[in-house]
């Protein structure tokens, strides 16, 4: 028997860049608020903005869409240190991701403070609400009570097909507008979903040398459903 026939072919996975600018936000009823307030910036309600969402809703994608509108710096908030506040501040509007990771409470105090002060912006991100995130210090409570929230909800059909479209778009891989009704209809909702879905198909077809197709697509979602 030769053992060498048929080698399957090692995916080579070619580097691609998500396109994550304004003009690429993908927007449906489901985020259509967060991404106006957002982007109406500077003439926020308040200086600061807070956004809520679950995992995978395309935050950072707002955040990214943001800073290339304002020049604002990113931090996630687990990282911010005290070292850290003066560079950020001083360089202008701030965006601070992910809240619901945790972060130093009289770091976060200092930098609401600091954005007042220098009459600056800031952008946070976080999967639960601040009334949720359980904080201890009942001035920076209060800081965040004065916040603008605003929320962007789970994804609908339509977004989830225009994400998954723009994902296959991303790595220069055509498919049928069918093979994305299919997958939709059949993924759990979220855009992370969609994102591994779409990264496991390319890779297969890369590592197959065949197109994307609806039996390779019913077959990996057998795979992720076991």
């Amino acid at each position: 028997m030769n053992e060498t026939a048929n080698p399957q072919q090692l995916p080579l996975v070619l580097p691609h860049e998500e396109a994550l600018g304004a003009d690429d936000y993908l927007v449906t009823d489901t985020n259509q608020a967060a991404y106006k307030l957002v982007t109406s910036w500077p003439e926020w309600p308040s200086p600061i903005v807070m956004v809520n969402g679950p995992a995978g809703s395309g935050k950072s994608h707002l955040v990214s869409a943001w800073s290339e509108i304002s020049g604002a710096n990113i931090c996630q908030a687990k990282e911010l240190t005290p070292q850290l506040l003066p560079e950020l501040v001083e360089a202008g509007p701030v965006a601070i991701e992910d809240l619901h990771e945790g972060f130093d409470e009289r770091n976060m105090f200092h930098l609401f403070n600091a954005v007042r002060q220098q009459n600056s912006f800031m952008l946070l991100t976080s999967r639960k609400p601040a009334a949720a995130l359980n904080i201890q210090v009942p001035d920076l409570s209060s800081r965040f009570r004065a916040t603008t929230p605003v929320e962007i909800h789970e994804p609908d059909d339509m977004l989830l097909k225009m994400v998954m479209t723009k994902l296959f778009a991303d790595r220069q891989v055509a498919v049928d507008s069918t093979l994305i009704d299919y997958l939709v209809l059949r993924i759990e909702r979220s855009l992370y979903a969609a994102r591994n879905v779409v990264e496991l198909l390319d890779r297969q077809a890369l590592a197959s040398g065949t197109k994307i197709t609806r039996v390779m697509a019913s077959r990996l979602l057998e795979n992720l459903n076991e």
